[in-house]
């Protein structure tokens, strides 16, 4: 036996599963957590706002497929890491969150008006993978490892381990045997496919007529990307993606359908005869998966390969449903597809498929592009990612957030480099970018991290420019302002005049959808990273090459012509998204 801090236990089992980073804000109720964390050679990054430490951790986690980890104290620090929650839970990222509650005694139950005390482990239980209380020293190690089980489980999402202060901040006997390693404890081997499916697979698609690839987040979170692109170039067969999974390959590839052109994606996913779905659910923004979007019925034959058993076959009908990890199954269908081609014939009338869809995307691309002629001031939205890509580096890491900038960001960025590309896909959150880019360049330093954000959204979580200065995270940002909740502004300049009017009362303009101007760039300047306001996209190119070349943080101020933003591409697309599709 061995008197050990009971935070200490805790941090040799983060030590233990490989967790050299942690994000959270300091407290004295889990001083003896992060007090650990030197001894265990853990880095600790501390931001100004709990949910903020959940978007860093889950932005790490994509970025690395790492466990991102994170902490919170108890009572307002837990609530305040509420909503990173539920957002990270439900992108899919792979996070442990570790709270401290009061001292055992008081707490589970609340022994009657409690100080900075709620049910931690009940309310985040609702919003996470799984969510765990530690009622004392001897059960850290139990909990710790269903954590970490469940954590490596199925869908990656938020597991949750609260404990009480008293038992972090204390002296315990502990055994000696108590850090073990992960495999002794949880699957430290991906999921594998079973041989006979995976060769029944490559037959299938060998002799499909019109095969197509449909890639989910899944393929994100293994870093299966070489993968893809084999068993793609092998049969060649289009990829169409989730949201989720927008930059799994390089958008110029003449196998890739990227996200923006919506009706080529639709149209060639609908006349697809064999659907291989590795990593995704179909869900709302896939259309379910269903006509006139895909496929119908059995004209269009479907396979899919999921680490998550829950949602094999649930929203389309499937011919084989696989349990597997998306790095795994793939680089096993390329061993059966590299020893066995496909037949001259059928390649044939592939190549002639894929020559067709260029042509077609390329006619989709030359609509949107029209915008880049407008040169004009302030700068037209669709200027900003274009600009960006001009003078970022190819394998820099973008971070998409906002309503409207985040549109714009999406159809006019190209994707270059796999795993390049962050943003709230499922949930649309706004201010996570803030630190979703600083997650990233933790994740990896030795690229350029930049995040282009709507005004809007830069206002939830500004302070971070402090985080950015403090820790030297040098993060560019730049922020679209138009001084407006743009796709709000636009809804309601639709439909406020059929309300009024079916209501029955008068009225004029939009209801609290504009907002005065903050100054980012000043902002910025506060807190000591580097500040530039521009107005053109010449003006653009030439304050990013400064934010690059100065080495810090910075922050652009883009004024962008506000009318133009309003209308930004696919917004009738996204609105019969919401729409149950005829089936």
């Amino acid at each position: 036996m061995t008197a050990k801090l009971g935070g200490e236990v805790v941090a040799a089992m983060l030590a233990a599963e490989g967790v050299d980073t942690v994000f959270g804000i300091v407290d004295g109720t889990y001083l003896g957590l992060f007090a650990s964390f030197e001894k265990y050679g853990i880095r600790f990054y501390s931001p100004r706002h709990e949910t903020c430490a959940l978007h860093m951790a889950g932005a790490y986690a994509r970025i690395t497929g790492k466990l991102g980890v994170c902490i919170a104290s108890n009572g307002p620090g837990v609530a305040n890491a509420l909503p990173g929650v539920a957002v990270e839970n439900g992108e899919g990222n792979r996070v442990l969150l570790l709270t401290s509650c009061r001292r055992q005694g008081i707490a589970y139950p609340d022994r009657g008006g409690t100080y900075q005390y709620f049910d931690q482990a009940g309310v985040t239980r609702a919003m996470a993978k799984w969510s765990g209380a530690v009622p004392s020293f001897d059960r850290i190690p139990e909990l710790m490892r269903r954590a970490f089980r469940i954590a490596h489980r199925g869908r990656p999402g938020v597991v949750h381990v609260d404990l009480p202060e008293n038992v972090l901040n204390n002296v315990f006997e502990a055994p000696d045997d108590l850090i073990r390693a992960p495999h002794q404890y949880r699957r430290t081997e991906p999921i594998r496919a079973a041989a006979d499916d995976v060769e029944k697979v490559a037959a299938w698609l060998r002799d499909a007529e019109r095969p197509l690839l449909h890639a989910g987040s899944g393929v994100v979170h293994a870093l299966a990307y070489d993968e893809l692109l084999e068993v793609a170039e092998l049969l060649h067969a289009p990829v169409s993606t989730s949201w989720g999974a927008r930059a799994v390959m390089p958008d110029a590839h003449k196998l890739a359908l990227p996200v923006p052109l919506m009706s080529v994606v639709n149209e060639t996913r609908a006349a697809s005869d064999w659907v291989l779905v590795v990593g995704s659910r179909l869900g709302e923004t896939d259309w379910w998966g269903k006509a006139p979007y895909w496929g119908r019925g059995a004209a269009q034959k479907l396979v899919q390969v999921d680490n998550d058993e829950e949602i094999l076959g649930l929203n389309k009908p499937t011919e084989l449903t696989i349990l597997a990890d998306a790095k795994s199954f793939l680089a096993d269908l390329a061993c059966a597809l590299r020893a066995e081609r496909v037949p001259a014939d059928r390649m044939r009338h592939r190549e002639e498929r894929i020559a067709a869809l260029a042509d077609a995307k390329a006619k989709a691309r030359a609509e949107f592009d029209l915008a880049l002629e407008n040169r004009e001031s302030p700068i037209h939205p669709a200027q900003v990612p274009h600009v960006c890509d001009q003078v970022f580096d190819e394998d820099a890491i973008v971070v998409v957030d906002g309503g409207n900038t985040a549109v714009w960001t999406t159809f006019f960025h190209e994707v270059k480099r796999p795993g390049g590309v962050l943003s709230t896909f499922k949930f649309g959150m706004l201010g996570a970018g803030v630190s979703q880019a600083l997650g990233a360049k933790v994740a990896a330093p030795e690229k350029q991290v930049y995040c282009v954000i709507g005004d809007g959204a830069m206002g939830f979580h500004a302070q971070e420019l402090e985080t950015a200065v403090r820790h030297r995270l040098p993060v560019t940002y730049i922020v679209l302002c138009d001084r407006q909740w743009g796709m709000v502004k636009l809804t309601q300049t639709m439909m406020l005049p059929v309300m009024r009017e079916a209501l029955g009362v008068e009225g004029e303009g939009v209801i609290n959808a504009d907002f005065q101007e903050i100054a980012f760039d000043k902002l910025a300047e506060s807190m000591g990273a580097h500040g530039e306001r521009v107005g053109s996209p010449d003006e653009l190119r030439a304050a990013l090459e400064r934010c690059v070349g100065q080495g810090g943080p910075s922050v652009v101020h883009v004024d962008v012509d506000p009318m133009q933003h309003l209308f930004a591409p696919g917004l009738q697309e996204f609105k019969a998204m919401h729409q149950e599709p005829a089936g």
